[in-house]
């Protein structure tokens, strides 16, 4: 993806209320040098980050996308952001953006090591092409989380609902699927059950009914599952969150990956093992999910 615009963000206090936020950003130029040497960012992953996809122009599901933000905010014990602040920045980047497919990334990380607040920032860039995987779709090899499916609740420092930078583990993963010849990864907890893609969310269709992986997981609720059941609930269809044995992947009627850039990119292969691809109902989903959505 190339870097097309960035906005530096001076972050405010979330109870703060003005008119304008203007004054708080900076123009920055996104291929030259910004970030201190100093920046927890860089150094330790230490920040929480969002991808909004833009589709002519539009920034999708920027209310979602901004509660994820504050919500992965709050499990790293970062300051919680501005939600109007945001917004309004999410609106001057995307002012610049044309009519093809491109992605707004929200950073906020802890800053400089010993400062005195966290750094922001918001990029835009080109999105890749997504057009084969929503047509022909994705192969996926299976992968162990290295974790049982309670470990979450049991161990809430480790992170694992926050949407944080330290993404080491699931580029790893998605390098790992790629040597075992498939386009993506789908992490399973040790003992069984279906958690996510490294960068997705994953559903499943058995007849007229979807499924996704219970969220208190240890996963990101997804912002683009979220759209995407609340659509296929307007349509008849029933939709359920409920703990996903890896049997049911390999079942299943079809399953997707859904993210806010690939959008829904049907599972063509789990393990090796070809699986149907719904090309009609895919369409479909991709249609919608290329509307305007806030």
């Amino acid at each position: 993806m190339a870097l097309l615009f960035a906005l530096v963000i001076d972050p405010v206090a979330s109870d703060d209320r003005r008119e304008t936020y203007s004054a708080t950003f900076t123009a920055v130029d996104p291929d030259g040098p910004v970030l201190p040497l100093g920046e927890l960012s860089a150094q330790r992953g230490d920040g929480v980050f969002e991808s909004i996809g833009v589709v002519d122009g539009h920034p999708q599901e920027v209310g979602p996308h901004l509660e994820r933000l504050a919500h992965s905010a709050r499990l790293v014990d970062l300051p919680a952001p501005n939600p109007e602040q945001w917004r309004e920045a999410i609106a001057r980047v995307a002012a610049e953006a044309g009519e093809e497919e491109l992605v707004i990334k929200l950073i906020l990380s802890r800053g400089v090591e010993q400062g005195s607040s966290p750094t922001a920032w918001i990029t835009l860039a080109t999105a890749p092409d997504n057009v084969v995987a929503r047509t022909d779709g994705v192969g996926v090899v299976t992968l162990d989380r290295g974790y049982q499916l309670d470990v979450p609740g049991r161990a809430p420092w480790l992170l694992l609902g926050a949407k944080t930078l330290s993404y080491a583990v699931n580029m790893a993963a998605i390098r790992e699927a790629k040597r075992r010849g498939a386009d993506d990864a789908v992490f399973v907890t040790s003992d069984g059950y279906v958690l996510e893609a490294p960068t997705a969310s994953v559903i499943l269709r058995f007849g007229d009914r979807f499924v996704t992986p219970e969220p208190n997981a240890g996963i990101l609720h997804g912002t683009t599952q979220l759209s995407l059941f609340a659509y296929l609930d307007r349509r008849g269809f029933a939709t359920a969150y409920e703990a996903v044995l890896l049997s049911d992947l390999r079942t299943a009627d079809a399953a997707w990956l859904l993210s806010s850039v690939r959008l829904a990119a049907p599972i063509s292969a789990v393990d090796g093992v070809e699986k149907a691809v719904d090309r009609a109902l895919t369409d479909e989903l991709n249609a919608y999910l290329l509307s305007p959505r806030n």
